[in-house]
């Protein structure tokens, strides 16, 4: 009787220890008698965390997610972090999970060597990873239409969907055999460089017409460079009046003194320029024309007599 009580005893207090070991284990009730420090960071979803969950740096737990609230349609994760844990001002945070049953925690980075430790209340910045719950209902989603796929090879529907190719094969089999036969006789024509399609193919003449006309396409070039060359060397006519200085002065020096003519011209100098811009040369040379023509008409009038003796009276 004593060896059963004390039996049952030891056993209850087996119990006990690992039922406080569990739920410090669970909550994180050890980091409350620690000291440590608190920061945050901001999620658009918490992807099934609880308050409790491990806080990682590298795969090694450095703390536990402390509160879970919702503030301007983010979700903030506040962890008390160990005092030893350095998590530096651009770290990142992120939400991952462990496994597929779900165990969810934050993943913190190292962040650059000489940026300065977090304070107590730093807000990290965050990255966001897939939702679990997402890619499994994808997967679902896949998972359907792939069963959705095989129903539709399997019984009748298969059945419906070669059926009327196979009707329609039996139907036509006169024109397609025909259609066939004619693609090989047209392939075995080519082949033996008949028709257009096989002299382009397979004749030599082409080819010696063709590599001749790029031969004199290539002399034209090259001659076509050679003389181009020439211009710009100062060879040849055109290369004379593209690069002759003194054809160049030549020309500058008669259109100044053309320039000059005209200018004098357009001033009423010189014999051209009275005559163009003397009014009383235009008003005489008008007179006399028509005297001229007065004249004329006197001589027509009197006949041939008259004009000489006119004439004979003038010269003697």
């Amino acid at each position: 009787m004593k060896n059963s009580l004390e039996t049952k005893l030891g056993v209850f207090v087996v119990l006990v220890i690992f039922a406080a070991w569990a739920i410090v284990e669970t909550l994180g009730s050890a980091d409350v008698f620690s000291h440590g420090y608190h920061i945050s960071a901001q999620f658009d979803t918490a992807q099934d965390l609880k308050i409790g969950d491990r806080v990682k740096m590298a795969g090694v737990e450095i703390g536990r997610v402390d509160n879970i609230s919702l503030s301007d349609e983010k979700v903030v994760v506040t962890m008390k972090l160990k005092t030893d844990a350095v998590v530096r001002t651009d770290s990142k945070a992120a939400i991952k999970f462990t496994g597929l049953m779900g165990q969810n925690f934050v993943a913190i980075g190292f962040g650059s060597p000489g940026a300065p430790k977090a304070a107590d209340g730093a807000v990290l910045e965050t990255y966001e990873q897939p939702d679990l719950s997402a890619i499994m209902a994808k997967l679902d989603t896949a998972a359907s239409g792939i069963q959705n796929l095989t129903k539709s090879f399997t019984g009748d529907k298969i059945d419906n969907l070669i059926g009327p190719l196979t009707d329609f094969f039996h139907q036509n089999s006169g024109p397609i055999t025909a259609t066939i036969a004619n693609v090989k006789n047209i392939s075995s024509q080519i082949a033996a460089g008949q028709g257009t399609v096989g002299k382009l193919i397979y004749s030599d003449e082409l080819y010696a017409s063709a590599i001749n006309t790029v031969t004199n396409l290539q002399d034209t070039v090259n001659s076509a460079k050679l003389v181009m060359n020439n211009v710009n060397s100062g060879q040849g006519t055109i290369g004379k009046l593209l690069t002759d200085e003194t054809l160049y002065r030549a020309t500058t020096s008669s259109m100044t003194n053309l320039n000059g003519i005209l200018s004098k011209i357009n001033q009423g100098n010189g014999t051209v320029g009275k005559l163009v811009n003397d009014q009383e040369f235009y008003k005489n040379a008008k007179l006399s024309l028509q005297k001229l023509d007065k004249a004329a008409d006197g001589l027509e009038d009197q006949g041939p007599l008259s004009v000489l003796g006119i004439m004979a009276n003038n010269l003697f």
